[in-house]
């Protein structure tokens, strides 16, 4: 379908949480096709549904080639949290140490009502947690120490796209 623009902090969408699809309709199937469209180009792991406007749980992926979705993720994270190293499309040009879990599991469904489980640490464990983050009305920043996170709120003022 198409590469959706995405929304920038400041926009109120990335601070709703998110309602669950509870019917999967043509609207959904086509946010899904734009899902998977906008986490295509090079360098995003990941899109969630807010950050192309639209407050329903949803999200696409993109580690390491391979590209998904998943509609109603539900997040279960385990191992001791540490810094990972972590930026945002609807923050750009930030990177920032975030508090993330060594290991992620989603559960969640596909446009069929199909049980999708996605699993694993590294990248694919940080980018489960940062969409559910986004679905839950949630940004990375939130997820720095306080020090951190002046710094970075003082690094986006002073961006040219604020």
């Amino acid at each position: 379908m198409a590469v959706r623009p995405i929304r920038l902090f400041g926009d109120p969408v990335l601070r709703t949480p998110s309602a669950p699809v509870d019917v999967v309709d043509d609207g959904i199937r086509a946010l899904v096709r734009d899902l998977l469209d906008s986490v295509e180009p090079a360098g995003r792991a990941g899109v969630a549904a807010p950050q192309i406007g639209v407050g329903v749980r949803a999200f696409s992926y993109n580690i390491d080639g391979d590209i998904g979705y998943v509609l109603n993720p539900v997040l279960e994270v385990s191992g001791e949290p540490e810094p990972v190293g972590e930026g945002c499309l609807s923050v750009p040009g930030l990177w920032h140490d975030a508090i993330r879990h060594p290991h992620a599991k989603v559960t969640g469904i596909d446009v069929d009502g199909n049980e999708i489980v996605l699993e694993g640490e590294g990248l694919l464990a940080q980018a489960l947690q940062h969409e559910c983050d986004h679905l839950d009305g949630r940004l990375y920043l939130d997820r720095l120490p306080p020090e951190t996170r002046r710094q970075a709120m003082r690094e986006i003022r002073e961006s040219s796209w604020f």
